[in-house]
């Protein structure tokens, strides 16, 4: 036999042991069914309800938050932002821009956010981890990290809570003066 055909026999035998192994491990249910994950993020969706979103029909930001609801016998409760948009002005490219959201649970039990993402990755929010009582007060921390995105700038960040709907949506926005703009001194 030549080396070529032990060569291709060689990679057969791999690819069919790499399959082997991929299906051992849990690999047919991604590849010809649901895993339970799935199953399950299926049936919190569908007991959750969810209001319409400017984002997508499914209130998603398109590839970053999906299956991202509260899963099904948590307790609901509200929430009220004092601001869901932000206008940072003019900032000159390279600044972190920072905003505080400020919010109330209106709720009758306790708030507990489970994740807040932001839109990309020079976006980032920090929010409180402990539940948040009654008609207790919290705060959502978003840096925009300006670098590398000269002129107009909408960024969002989903919040994901115990609350209906399950997300809610913050806006930080405004117009980021390139580094030859700010040099010049002008806009």
């Amino acid at each position: 036999m030549d080396r070529s055909k032990k060569i291709q026999i060689g990679l057969l035998v791999l690819v069919a042991a790499l399959l082997v192994a991929n299906f051992a491990l849990g690999g047919f249910d991604a590849w010809f069914g649901q895993s339970e994950g799935d199953k399950i993020r299926e049936a919190a969706e569908a007991s959750t309800p969810q209001a319409p979103s400017p984002f997508s029909a499914s209130g998603n930001i398109p590839g970053m938050n999906e299956g991202t609801t509260t899963p099904p016998n948590v307790p609901t409760t509200t929430i009220k932002y004092d601001q869901t948009v932000y206008d940072f002005g003019v900032a000159d490219e390279g600044a972190i821009v920072k905003h505080v959201f400020k919010f109330t649970n209106t709720g009758k039990e306790p708030l507990i956010i489970s994740n807040a993402r932001g839109s990309c990755g020079c976006t980032v929010p920090i929010w409180p981890k402990q539940p948040i009582p009654p008609g207790g007060r919290g705060e959502i921390v978003v840096e925009f990290d300006t670098k590398g995105k000269p002129g107009r700038q909408t960024k969002h960040v989903t919040v994901t809570a115990n609350t209906i709907p399950a997300e809610t949506h913050l806006e930080i926005t405004g117009e980021v003066r390139g580094k030859e703009q700010a040099a010049k001194g002008g806009k």
